[in-house]
């Protein structure tokens, strides 16, 4: 719906180009709704929340009115930098919504929109010929239904969203339920519930890494430290202190379900999370961020404390890394960069990282003789928005009902500037996992014969930890 007062046929006719102002105010109206409306995606939607209201589209109504009374022809590029950047970027704070919001605009205005065009697949914008009356009238009988087609997003959005909505509602009914009643088994008590899984996990729990038996054999060794060195040192530090409070926790559980000691708050809240089947809170402040149920975390955490003990065994970077298990992996990028600026004797301001996507799998590489000669093999992306063609070696549509894509082993790079591939490229960000903006890791480069804002409006992303479905 148009705002009332531009639905006045004398805020077209007082314009010398009226004609081209409807069709720039179709283009707003419509780039209004697709933004507000495309919160319910969630975070493929938007990276934050916004609060684009109908102040914004009204004042850009205006100054397009005023620029085009200011200028023989339509200044498109003013345009979108007003609309983009003040007036509905002036909202935004995160760098990827703000490309987001450029790449919409420069689908949407644009010479040829006032010929009209194809603003989703199925629906024409009007062009400059039918007054306002008509293009309200061509918009209630022509526009399709809404889709996520219409956000240019691919339909599998709409399947995270429903997937989304139903957790939500699952949610607020366990959490409606009596505590009292039993999960495990009919009969079950809570504290019985939370025994048999404290149990459980109790006997599968590894015991913590030996950092200062690694750190001996490195200094006999002659105390070389490489910078993906103290990146598993800073790993198996990090997995000590969350081994370590994992341990303690449960052992005091135990000890007051026995009724050895009282029972605390936190013991409590500890007991209420085993029932639940959610990572306790005291865990999860030690942790690396995750959106897991329990029992998914707990043996995400096995494999994340495996890869660590593989590497303290040779004390050697791995053949192929398993980059989603890591902490911090960012850091695990730096060391990549540092290595590089190191055996080159480049300064470090003058590298950026490079990705190249193999047709490789994990167990592949592994199976080589050595390591790559440049840079590192990592696995453990999940593309999200699109799939990744093998045989192309690009990005393509993703298939139906497949909302993320696991990629082959991506050997990540660094090169100087001027060498960095900038053509039929997208620039994907990598998230630590699902809820994206707080969680940006680092920039990927894959190939693409598609135009890169199809992807940016798509919302592709790669996400190293998803909630298991």
């Amino acid at each position: 719906m148009l705002p009332t007062h531009l639905l006045k046929m004398s805020f077209f006719e007082n314009c010398s180009k009226g004609g081209e102002l409807r069709s720039i105010t179709f283009a707003l109206c419509f780039f209004h709704a697709v933004i507000v409306q495309r919160r319910k995606f969630g975070p493929q939607g938007w990276n934050g929340k916004y609060p684009f209201n109908e102040g914004d589209l009204r004042s850009s109504a205006q100054v397009a009115s005023n620029y085009l009374e200011a200028n023989p022809k339509v200044p498109w590029d003013d345009l979108r930098y007003i609309f983009g950047e003040i007036m509905y970027g002036g909202h935004v704070t995160d760098d990827w919504d703000r490309k987001l919001v450029k790449a919409y605009l420069e689908t949407y205005m644009g010479e040829e929109l006032l010929e009209g065009i194809e603003i989703f697949p199925g629906f024409m914008t009007p062009g400059n010929s039918l007054n306002t009356k008509q293009i309200i009238s061509y918009v209630e009988t022509a526009m399709p239904g809404e889709t996520p087609i219409c956000f240019g997003l691919h339909p599998n959005a709409e399947i995270g969203f429903r997937l989304q909505k139903a957790d939500s509602l699952f949610k607020n009914i366990q959490e409606l339920q009596p505590r009292s009643a039993g999960s495990g088994g009919a009969g079950m008590s809570l504290q019985d519930v939370a025994k048999q899984r404290l149990d459980e996990m109790v006997e599968k729990l590894p015991d913590m890494i030996d950092y200062n038996e690694i750190v001996d054999r490195l200094a006999a060794d002659g105390g070389d430290r490489t910078p993906y060195t103290s990146v598993f040192l800073q790993e198996i530090e990090r997995m000590n202190i969350l081994l370590k409070g994992i341990k303690l926790s449960l052992l005091e559980l135990d000890l007051g379900l026995k009724g050895d000691l009282q029972i605390s708050d936190a013991m409590m809240g500890l007991m209420y999370a085993l029932f639940e089947d959610r990572v306790f809170k005291n865990w999860a402040d030690l942790a690396y961020p995750s959106a897991r149920m329990l029992s998914s975390w707990f043996l995400n955490l096995l494999e994340r404390v495996k890869q660590l003990q593989d590497w303290s065994g040779d004390l050697q970077l791995p053949k192929c890394t398993q980059i989603s298990n890591l902490f911090n992996p960012q850091s695990f990028i730096t060391a990549v960069m540092q290595t590089t600026a190191r055996a080159n004797s480049w300064p470090l301001d003058r590298l950026v990282t490079a990705t190249e996507v193999t047709r490789f799998t994990k167990e592949q590489m592994n199976a080589q003789k050595s390591a790559v000669s440049e840079g590192a093999a990592v696995t453990g992306f999940l593309l999200e928005g699109a799939r990744w063609d093998d045989k192309a070696g690009n990005l393509d549509d993703s298939k139906p009902k497949e909302l993320f894509q696991e990629l082959p082993v991506v050997i990540i790079k660094s090169v100087t500037v001027d060498k960095a591939e900038t053509k039929d490229v997208y620039l994907c960000p990598c998230y630590k996992t699902q809820i994206r903006g707080p969680n940006y890791v680092f920039t990927a480069i894959l190939k693409t014969k598609a135009p890169a804002r199809k992807w940016i409006i798509g919302g592709v992303a790669l996400i190293l930890d998803i909630v298991p479905i």
